[in-house]
């Protein structure tokens, strides 16, 4: 009897337990809790720039930069003379383009997680003989860049003055290939490394 009266406080003491934690606002549970994913690091946003600024530099352009798996535009400057024929001033521009997208990311950027993967060095000139007018050739071939660096090269282009802003760009190499024209679409800009830009023969266009 002295054993079973001992059993009795015992027992009524886990229901008051309980009823002390749920006073406190703590819930007792059997099962881990989830409290959601760990927050990422890659915050891919940057503070807004100060266009006058920017302006009084260059030509205001915006270039597609790398950024956890996708590709998020950053804003920068190129150098354009004044008085630059359209042609002329065309391949400049795309020439600036592909300078930027080569430039290291600032402090800033990498801290915001940007990369390129587009190496240096990489010239553009126009149209060749049997070209479209809109034609610019590379000195590396198209099929030479990885995946990621012709979507950076592809959306910068095709989102630039260098091409006819139809969301497409038509690019050739230093050999004697014919050019094709590039699209950027929207499964490029989500996913650069799996998705290569589609294209297609301008024959006849």
């Amino acid at each position: 009897m002295t054993a079973r009266r001992a059993a009795v406080p015992r027992l009524l003491a886990v229901p008051a337990l309980a009823v002390l934690l749920a006073g406190c606002g703590i819930r007792a549970t059997e099962v881990p809790t989830n409290f959601g994913p760990a927050p990422s690091r890659v915050q891919c946003s940057l503070a807004e720039p100060d266009v006058s600024t920017q302006a009084a530099r260059g030509l205001p352009v915006q270039v597609f930069l790398l950024c956890g798996s996708s590709l998020v535009t950053v804003d920068r400057t190129v150098r354009v003379p004044d008085g630059a024929a359209d042609s002329e001033r065309r391949i400049l521009v795309a020439q600036g383009l592909l300078d930027q997208l080569a430039a290291p990311p600032s402090a800033a950027e990498k801290e915001a997680g940007y990369s390129t993967d587009v190496r240096g060095g990489i010239s553009v000139g126009g149209p060749r003989p049997g070209d479209p007018e809109d034609a610019l050739r590379l000195s590396t071939a198209p099929a030479g860049l990885t995946s990621y660096a012709l979507a950076q090269v592809v959306c910068t282009f095709s989102d630039s003055a260098a091409a006819e802003g139809d969301g497409s760009v038509v690019l050739g190499g230093p050999g004697a290939e014919a050019p094709r024209r590039y699209e950027c679409t929207d499964e490029v800009r989500a996913r650069p490394g799996s998705t290569e830009p589609p294209s297609k023969d301008v024959a006849g266009e």
